[in-house]
């Protein structure tokens, strides 16, 4: 079942002096995993397509009636050698890493034990992005159990597998 894309009108915003940046990424943070995007603007948001795409979006824009824009988003498919988990929904639509972790010199353990470590000082929602020499099949269910998601692939040379890991909240930190 396809999710029809959520629709936002930021012409009245614009209108008054604002600025839509904000209002357009709290919506797309809230987008469900494979929806799109429809937004209305009263120029051509050129300087947010790349903001878009690098979140993983396509888009098309056309000029409507009066001067104004409607231009619909979509997610781009993952590519047949990203993996996720099961329960990340959509990753591009995640916020920027706030933490950069470079393991790519360590050899296991050392790698997942500093990833969880990390993880635990950080706060709900946000996203580490982690490069490993390999792919960490068995920080995968370990990220899982404590409620964490988790997107990754290799580069283009396949010698470097980078993650995207959004935080979770723990059991522990409920109880707290």
């Amino acid at each position: 079942m396809t999710v029809p894309p959520l629709e936002l009108d930021v012409r009245p915003l614009l209108k008054n002096g604002g600025e839509p940046f904000q209002a357009i990424m709290q919506a797309v943070m809230g987008l469900e995993s494979g929806q799109g995007l429809k937004l209305y603007a009263t120029f051509c948001p050129t300087p947010l397509f790349d903001v878009m795409a690098n979140r993983g979006f396509a888009h098309q824009s056309r000029e409507i009636e009066a001067g104004d824009w409607e231009v619909v988003f979509t997610p781009k498919p993952l590519g047949d050698d990203e993996v996720i988990s099961s329960n990340a929904g959509a990753p591009q639509v995640w916020p920027e890493p706030e933490r950069h972790l470079d393991l790519i010199d360590l050899d296991p353990p050392e790698p997942m034990v500093r990833i969880l470590a990390a993880a635990e000082k950080m706060l709900p929602g946000a996203v580490m992005f982690v490069l490993l020499a390999r792919e960490p099949l068995f920080l995968f269910p370990e990220l899982i159990k404590r409620g964490h998601q988790w997107a990754g692939n290799f580069d283009d040379a396949g010698e470097t597998f980078r993650m995207l890991i959004r935080i979770g909240a723990s059991k522990d930190r409920a109880n707290a």
